[in-house]
């Protein structure tokens, strides 16, 4: 039996990764819908549900499968347009909620690929919620030039909140346990510090080194 799954639709930074596995064998293939299917009036075209059609054929392939053989495809929207090319090739397939072995591995594979990205580790695992809009918002806004490029800005949410005034200024931040959200590194108590606030779902403040400009 094959799990078809999707990981990353529901992130605002990244594509959304597609992924197919084999349970018998353990193969496992993945490609990614490009980050651009959400941008510049893409999204609003639905051209990633084609996207998403066309990886699940391409792992397919990889995986060698016929008609015979069983498909679990994850029941969300991500795949309507594959599922109708599923059954217009007479492949059969059933809807499923998707659970392990896949559903960690795509997971994991998820998760390394926005670390590549550079969202930070604690923002991708060991917490409740991760890649929590807002939250990754904060990340977003610490180094706006070059981040608003990762994220899906055809998103409604994106158009809401993602071009907020933000207010900068300077201050001597004397909290400990406070990291950098551009360079990654720890700010030392006492140090001068860059104050970057805006208001989204709620007022955030954000503090960088006063000129960080190095990635971790």
């Amino acid at each position: 039996m094959i799990q078809i799954d999707d990981a990353g639709s529901g992130s605002l930074v990244g594509g959304t990764c597609i992924a197919a596995l084999r349970l018998e064998t353990n193969e496992y293939y993945y490609d990614f819908i490009p980050l651009s299917y959400y941008q510049n009036g893409n999204f609003y075209n639905k051209l990633y549900l084609h996207k998403s059609k066309d990886i699940v054929i391409e792992l397919l392939k990889k995986l060698g499968t016929n008609k015979k053989e069983k498909i679990t495809i994850c029941q969300g929207y991500m795949f309507d347009v594959a599922r109708k090319y599923l059954s217009e090739s007479q492949i059969k397939w059933t809807n499923s909620k998707i659970v392990d072995p896949l559903q960690s591995r795509i997971e994991d594979t998820f998760s390394e690929y926005v670390l590549g990205l550079g969202v930070p580790v604690q923002y991708v695992k060991y917490i409740k919620y991760p890649l929590h809009f807002h939250r990754i918002l904060r990340w977003v806004y610490a180094d706006y030039s070059k981040r608003h490029k990762l994220c899906k800005t055809d998103w409604k949410s994106f158009k809401k909140y993602g071009n907020l005034d933000v207010s900068v200024t300077q201050d001597i931040l004397y909290k400990r346990n406070y990291t950098c959200l551009k360079c990654g590194r720890r700010i030392k108590p006492g140090t001068k510090v860059k104050v970057l606030k805006y208001v989204s779902n709620c007022p955030n403040t954000i503090y960088l080194h006063l000129n960080c400009s190095a990635a971790p």
